[in-house]
């Protein structure tokens, strides 16, 4: 009787056991289980024998509904049968019909082809008889030019140029016979320019032929008014003295002005010939040489005239003068570095190796002691824009030969001269050169070490300024070369574009990533966009050996922050809506790559882990994901030796959802195994419990 009414308590107790287990979450099963243990005795063999009914009662309602829907797959299965007789019908109908189709269009084909052959032809030759006939015009207008100039009436061929280039020219300019026209309008309006100035040339040496001539009759014609204006003055004393007095200094004045207006109308006829501004200044500074020679007294006489304005002319022709050569040398820096090849100089033997040395100023122990072959660090423009800044201190000094100045002004002179060349004609030259698209990495190198060697040279050309004008360096009021700060700033400017070019082609090497995002496993090695990209790095700092050590290692840890942000960036991006654990794997062995290449000391100099540290943060939040340690995440989150200090938040939310969305696609029937079931709900507890975090820190915010 005592095992009978224990068998009736247990067999409900075992009911609400089952119905628990079936019910409730996996968390509460190990407590519902040890229950069974603490009951009565044999109370394990009997829940196993209620446990094995219970399996059996669940079969066969499986069995049950997999007879149910039995008949239905049957019939479904007769039914394709059935339809599969009439599909190879009708495939074998369609087949015929697209061969009859094909065959009569072969002839209606060929005759379509031959008439669009023939439109074609109509068309093109349609668009030559219009492009010609508004080409006519501008062949005629140019032809009209030729002959004004054949003619000599050079101020009609400048009116028949502007309308040329106003008016003719931009109606056919894309075509190449309209570009070799206006190349050649300059060279026409030189040649004009020319011999207009011979023109005018010639007429002021024959107004200094007929100088005394022109003179001896204004002095008569003076004299003749002063002595009318006495005898007026005689007769009308009180009534008109003061205005001959007026008219006395103003008739020869008037008189002047007469032939001074028929010289400006001579002057105006040669102008219409040519540049009008500078025909004008020009004879201008013509007539004022041609007075002052007038008024040079001979060299036997005892007294002279100030030539202090003289001295001032020429200083304001020399600072002209050196703002020409300013803008030759400019022409000549840009034509070496136009030339240049950007490689260092390779030498075979000791003439070749005195060649260079001979040009320029380069000391260097260990490269004198080592055998032939061997290259100059630096490439051909540095001793050529060495030798270019020696002859524009030649031409410069020319000038000053003559000016009658002292040894201390003529080298003050020189080293301004010399410092407006480099810090402003030879830094825009260099600076122009560094912005030029097709200056590449290695480019970009050499120019740095070449600023290097010339910023060094810059003591020479001090030197060689001092043995011309014989002025010590040591006196007070000498002036320095400013090369330094010159060869700096364009030192500064290439490296900056090193870092941006570097990160323009790692962007270009991330933009090669093709993820499956969705994919199941990895595919156990890194990704072949990544691996190139490192192999680029690799080869590109083997170039930068030759740089300043900072430079390198500034580059170089720009590169590795900079990708380690695009690979953030890319795991991070909105469109991206789905992530698998296989993806979140496959993106974890390309991020190993990235951190054994910055261990492996691609630049030397770096302390420690330095370079490894640029890619911190994705290690950490990698490692969040792939161990699935959010319980020590969440405890530890804020704390200063946190295992996942660098990991935001609001970023693990964005990827846990990420991966969420996918778990719920990819896993339809995910509601029948207990360990995805697990899975999604630990997933919607930790972004419940990260929503709340960000939430949190926006409030304290």
């Amino acid at each position: 009787m005592a095992e009978n009414s224990e068998s009736l308590g247990t067999v409900p107790e075992h009911e609400r056991i089952l119905q628990e287990i079936e019910s409730t979450d996996t968390a509460c099963v190990g407590p519902t289980l040890r229950s069974v243990y603490d009951d009565q005795p044999n109370a394990h063999k009997k829940f196993m024998e209620k446990l094995d009914a219970c399996i059996r009662n669940h079969d066969k309602e499986i069995e049950k509904m997999c007879n149910f829907h039995h008949q239905g797959f049957v019939d479904a299965i007769t039914e394709l049968l059935k339809v599969r007789t009439d599909a190879e019908k009708l495939k074998v109908q369609v087949t015929d019909t697209n061969r009859r189709f094909q065959d009569a269009g072969k002839e209606v084909i060929v005759h379509t082809e031959d008439i669009i052959r023939c439109r074609i032809q109509q068309r093109n030759i349609t668009t030559v008889v219009e492009k010609l006939q508004l080409c006519l015009p501008v062949l005629e207008m140019y032809s009209k030019l030729k002959e004004q100039m054949s003619a000599k009436r050079y101020y009609s061929a400048l009116k028949t140029m502007e309308q040329l280039e106003n008016v003719y020219f931009p109606w056919v300019s894309q075509y190449r016979f309209c570009q070799l026209m206006i190349e050649n309008l300059p060279k026409l309006r030189e040649d004009i320019k020319e011999i207009s100035m011979s023109d005018l040339k010639d007429f002021l040496e024959s107004i200094r032929k007929h100088s005394d001539k022109i003179g001896e009759t204004a002095m008569k014609q003076a004299q003749h008014q002063k002595t009318f204006s006495v005898s007026l003055q005689k007769q009308n004393k009180m009534k008109f003295g003061k205005n001959m007095y007026i008219n006395r200094d103003r008739i020869p004045e008037e008189r002047n002005e007469t032939v001074l207006k028929h010289s400006l109308e001579e002057e105006d006829e040669n102008e219409e010939e040519g540049d009008e501004e500078t025909f004008e200044n020009y004879y201008r500074k013509q007539r004022k040489k041609q007075a002052r020679l007038v008024l040079q007294p001979q060299s036997n006489m005892g007294y002279g005239f100030p030539v202090n304005r003289l001295f001032d002319l020429l200083f304001e022709i020399r600072d002209q003068y050196n703002e020409t050569l300013l803008k030759k040398w400019a022409g000549v820096f840009r034509d070496i570095f136009e030339e240049d090849n950007y490689s260092p100089i390779p030498v075979v033997n000791e003439e070749e190796y005195k060649i260079v040395i001979s040009k320029f100023p380069f000391q260097d122990p260990d490269l004198e002691k080592q055998s032939f072959p061997k290259k100059f660090p630096m490439s051909q423009s540095v001793p050529h824009i060495y030798i270019q800044v020696k002859e524009f201190i030649y031409a410069s000094l020319k000038f000053s030969e003559s000016l009658h100045r002292s040894s201390t002004e003529i080298d003050d002179m020189l080293r301004k001269s010399t410092n407006l060349l480099l810090t402003r004609t030879l830094s825009s030259c260099l600076l122009n050169l560094i912005r030029k698209p097709h200056i590449g990495l290695t480019e970009l190198v050499q120019i740095i070490i070449n600023t290097t060697h010339l910023e060094q040279a810059c003591k020479y050309l001090e030197d060689f300024i001092t043995n011309i004008t014989n002025i010590s360096q040591e006196t007070v009021h000498t002036t320095r070369l400013y090369g330094l700060s010159t060869f700096k700033d364009a030192r500064h400017a290439a490296e900056g574009e090193i870092y941006t070019k570097l990160n323009q082609k790692i962007d270009e090497f991330v933009q090669l990533a093709d993820y499956d995002w969705t994919m199941s496993e990895p595919d156990g090695r890194a990704s072949g966009y990544l691996m190139d990209l490192i192999n680029f790095l690799r080869s590109i700092f083997q170039v930068f050996t030759h740089l300043p050590g900072k430079v390198a290692q500034t580059a170089c840890m720009s590169a590795c922050q900079h990708l380690s942000t695009s690979l953030m960036q890319m795991l991070l991006d909105s469109e991206l809506k789905q992530i698998s654990m296989g993806a979140v794997q496959q993106f974890n062995l390309d991020v190993i790559q990235c951190e054994l290449f910055a261990s492996s000391e691609p630049v030397p100099g770096f302390q420690g882990d330095t370079l490894q540290l640029a890619f911190i943060d994705l290690r950490q939040l990698l490692d969040l994901f792939m161990v699935w340690d959010w319980s020590t995440y969440l405890a530890d989150y804020g704390q200063p030796a946190s295992k996942y200090l660098r990991v935001n938040p609001n970023t693990a939310l964005t990827l846990l959802e990420k991966m969420k969305d996918t778990s719920k696609k990819n896993n339809i029937f995910a509601q029948f195994r207990k360990n995805d079931r697990d899975k999604q709900k630990l997933i919607e507890t930790v972004v419940k419990q990260l929503r709340s975090l960000v939430n949190g820190m926006s409030q304290h915010m």
